[in-house]
């Protein structure tokens, strides 16, 4: 990936209405298979040329070709059964925005995948787009929420013993996307940036996962996709999202002298800052002299535009911890993680704030 990349892209965009009601003719029989690919095709193709005309330096497809983020770990795998799994909340503007949400499988025999996803994302893309395109891959401790002390221990001693497994799916597919010619793979990492926040290191350790086992051989766990020569990596850590609500809040104050030092094998971070929720840049001196920060300043989750001198001045608070020439630019998370139920804003919305990424990446660097 060239070094000049500032204006980022952290991967999921909203599914047009038209992407949605042919996913839904094709679950039910409407539509075949080659005619749902084709207007499949079409929305990537619309989602990879708004980003180009946007002026980001980088581009993904949208992940439109997926139910959620996380397909590659708890979607196309085996040694897995259609139970719930642990509850994790999500937390809103307001106390009734609260909401449990459950994984939609739990882990009951050893992880196999069944497909590999993203050759055919990065295959497409590649060959249409004008920019350098990012492809995504979960975090393989985002298995986390599937794992049952009862029904999962049959196949693995621990959850840390899964989360090895999930690993080896994940470096599977950075593999075949290096032999492709991917230069940036982005490790989506909300399991790591959902740690500084209490209540969820209380439902993970009550799940048997020590915060600090998490921290240390987690992380290395965690550490251990990005071994792949030739591609660049970055590891985006936020506090959860889906349909404008979060997980966590707090600081990386909690994480970062474990951690950020111990990723050695990522070149970038992208971290979440769009709000208080964050805290301050502080940590950010934490962060090794030879590696980027990609700051998540521009949220994904509200309408509202941020005044790009108010960003301009945010890099600059930032640069006093790294210096201006190791930061970029980016929304703090995707606009729509799972392809029902986006972030609450509109696709015009979603296109002016990755405009406001270009521009004032442009104004600064």
């Amino acid at each position: 990936m060239p070094d000049t990349i500032r204006a980022d892209v952290i991967g999921s965009l909203l599914r047009p209405r038209y992407l949605s009601e042919a996913r839904a003719a094709l679950a039910a029989g409407r539509i075949a298979p080659h005619e749902f690919k084709q207007i499949e095709d079409r929305a990537v193709d619309q989602a990879m040329a708004m980003q180009e005309g946007c002026g980001l330096d980088v581009i993904s497809d949208g992940e439109l070709r997926r139910f959620s983020f996380l397909d590659q770990v708890l979607g196309e795998v085996e040694g897995v059964a259609e139970l719930p799994g642990a509850a994790v909340t999500f937390h809103g503007q307001r106390p009734e925005d609260e909401w449990d949400w459950h994984p939609p499988i739990t882990v009951t025999g050893k992880l196999r995948a069944t497909r590999q996803l993203t050759v055919e994302e990065f295959s497409y893309a590649r060959a249409r787009a004008r920019r350098p395109v990012k492809v995504t891959l979960p975090s393989p401790l985002l298995t986390y929420g599937a794992w049952s002390p009862e029904r999962s221990r049959p196949a693995y001693h621990d959850a840390y013993e899964m989360f090895a497994d999930a690993a080896a799916i994940i470096r599977s597919e950075a593999a075949a996307l290096a032999q492709l010619g991917c230069t940036y793979i982005q490790i989506d990492s909300p399991d790591l940036g959902t740690l500084v926040d209490p209540e969820n290191r209380s439902l993970r350790e009550s799940l048997g996962m020590p915060t600090e086992r998490t921290l240390t051989e987690g992380t290395d766990i965690i550490n251990s996709v990005a071994d792949v020569p030739g591609v660049t990596f970055g590891l985006h850590l936020c506090k959860g999202n889906y349909q404008s609500k979060w997980i966590a809040t707090g600081g990386y104050e909690e994480i970062a002298g474990k951690v950020f030092k111990r990723l050695g094998n990522f070149d970038v971070f992208l971290l979440e800052y769009d709000d208080e929720r964050s805290g301050s840049f502080e940590p950010l001196a934490e962060v090794p002299d030879d590696t980027m920060v990609v700051l998540g300043l521009i949220s994904s989750k509200v309408a509202d535009l941020e005044p790009p001198g108010v960003l301009a001045e945010r890099v600059n608070q930032a640069a006093r911890y790294t210096g201006r020439d190791r930061l970029g630019l980016s929304t703090q998370c995707g606009f729509s993680p799972v392809s029902i139920g986006g972030n609450l804003i509109s696709e015009d919305t979603q296109q002016r704030k990755l405009e406001l990424v270009a521009e004032v990446a442009r104004q600064l660097w």
